[in-house]
């Protein structure tokens, strides 16, 4: 399943947007954004397909993670300057349905100890598992702070109701090698969950937040 798109010209077209960026300097670090348009696709017969990735260089450094923490990790977290939630910090939420809402929506992902995540529905209900949020597990021999960068360069491809997708995959202060390595493996990762591959691709970009879209395919 050889690639349809050649390393020169995505070299080339994020060139474009990181020129676009710099031309135009916002106050924020912007992302940079895959887009695809898929062809010859029905959602509602075919099969819907999801699947993640994770890339070489992290695309979303400042995507916020908390860890739901037993005493060990709580330290940790303390040391390494991580948000962390205890045990007795859960409970204090009272299976408050706002409270955990708010909860959800504050962090962008979230790691629970192992000897947590069987109590986590226990003491927060289905608030972070309806929130797309529920926790992935961490052992006393993860390095919390390695597990966090895992999350924040991993990318999923999620198939809905509609033909276009968009995942982040870098950010315009990352260097043209960095962006084409996550760009080349997002690509080929998602050709390899559809169907007919390439067959199944009708358009790829990539943008910035703030600016227009560079085409690749």
């Amino acid at each position: 399943m050889s690639s349809k798109i050649q390393v020169s010209a995505v070299r080339e077209s994020v060139r474009q947007v990181k020129q676009q960026s710099e031309e135009k300097k916002r106050k924020f670090v912007e992302t940079v954004e895959l887009q695809i348009g898929l062809k010859n696709y029905d959602p509602q017969r075919d099969k819907r397909f999801s699947g993640s990735v994770r890339l070489p260089n992290i695309p979303r450094p400042k995507m916020s993670v908390c860890i739901l923490g037993d005493a060990l990790h709580c330290d940790q977290a303390k040391e390494i300057g991580m948000e962390y939630q205890s045990v007795d910090d859960l409970k204090k939420l009272n299976k408050n349905k706002k409270l955990i809402k708010k909860l959800a929506k504050k962090y962008d992902a979230f790691i629970a100890s192992e000897a947590l995540i069987k109590q986590i529905p226990r003491l927060l209900g289905p608030g972070l598992h309806k929130a797309g949020k529920f926790p992935t597990p961490v052992t006393h021999s993860d390095n919390i702070g390695e597990k966090a960068d895992e999350i924040r360069a991993t990318i999923k491809f999620q198939l809905k109701k509609v033909l276009c997708l968009g995942v982040a995959v870098g950010h315009v202060e990352m260097t043209e090698d960095e962006l084409l390595a996550n760009i080349m493996m997002s690509v080929n990762f998602l050709v390899s969950l559809l169907k007919k591959h390439w067959q199944n691709v009708k358009t790829l970009y990539i943008k910035s937040s703030m600016n227009k879209p560079v085409r690749l395919y």
